[in-house]
């Protein structure tokens, strides 16, 4: 007699298969998976549990289990990552939004009044998260985006369209601020730079290896782009204007020396709720 297989008995099986395999939260990742195999949310699993699963459910099950075996991440899989309380397409054309990009967008936040009519900038914006979010909350700004990657631009556009803010932002495909109008100046740039080592590149984990090479690889102190970023900025900013950034976990040191040669005022390092270096923030040099 053939074996019958429950939401029960299946999210048990995926959860401890995903724990052997050392995956993070073995548990939730498989509530996620197999709530979007069967076009479903987490709650309902838990009110489905005893409820039998047919041969074409199981073999979508199957599918995303295996994949997430091979390393794919999982939010590659559902298609999607929640930010700042918003769902966000993603896949491999972008980097997946992390939980520190958000301190970062409050620190953005915190800087730009609710109702000021400010003018903000996303550098290498990918997914468009940071720039949706920062439109989003603060509906008066002017908000401009940009990303040397044009598949990224396609993502960005899509989410931002879905999210009712495609006519509050301005996307362009460019590098850095190369696609920006000339004597443009903003009141605040922000962005999620490459800052990976290259030679560290080979050991991040698998998960992270799927993600696009352009939005990982800093060079070869992993400063390269931040260098850039850091050395165009003040030409973009207006007098007063923030310069906001993410930055690894070992270069707080290093990037607020470079802000200081560079004549950047009050600048300081950000930490995460992890207690690293996560985020750099200066002011327009005078």
């Amino acid at each position: 007699m053939r074996e019958t297989w429950t939401v029960r008995k299946v999210l048990g099986w995926t959860a401890d298969r995903f724990q052997q395999q050392q995956l993070d939260a073995p548990r939730l990742t498989a509530e996620i998976l197999l709530a979007h195999a069967l076009g479903t949310d987490r709650l309902q699993l838990y009110l489905d549990l005893e409820r039998p699963l047919h041969a074409e459910e199981l073999a979508g099950i199957r599918a995303l289990i295996r994949r997430r075996f091979e390393g794919i991440p999982t939010q590659y899989l559902t298609g999607t990552r929640e930010f700042y309380g918003r769902p966000f397409s993603v896949d491999p054309r972008v980097l997946i939004p992390r939980p520190e990009t958000e301190l970062l967008v409050e620190e953005v936040l915190n800087f730009v009044p609710a109702g000021a009519g400010v003018e903000v900038v996303d550098i290498g914006t990918g997914s468009g998260c940071i720039a949706a979010t920062v439109a989003a909350e603060r509906p008066i700004a002017s908000v401009w985006a940009t990303d040397i990657s044009g598949v990224a631009c396609d993502v960005a556009r899509s989410n931002l369209n879905c999210l009712g803010l495609i006519e509050r932002v301005r996307l362009l495909q460019g590098d850095l601020f190369e696609p920006l109008p000339a004597g443009h100046f903003f009141d605040l740039i922000v962005s999620n730079p490459p800052y990976v080592r290259r030679q560290e590149l080979p050991a991040l984990s698998a998960e992270v290896q799927k993600e696009p090479l352009i939005a990982l690889d800093g060079g070869e102190d992993g400063l390269a782009i931040i260098r850039r970023l850091v050395g165009q900025a003040e030409s973009h900013l207006k007098t007063g204007g923030l310069l906001a950034f993410e930055i690894g976990e070992a270069q707080g040191e290093a990037v607020l020396t470079l802000l200081k040669s560079k004549g950047y005022r009050e600048p300081r390092i950000g930490k995460d709720l992890a207690k690293l270096d996560r985020f750099a923030l200066a002011l327009r040099p005078v």
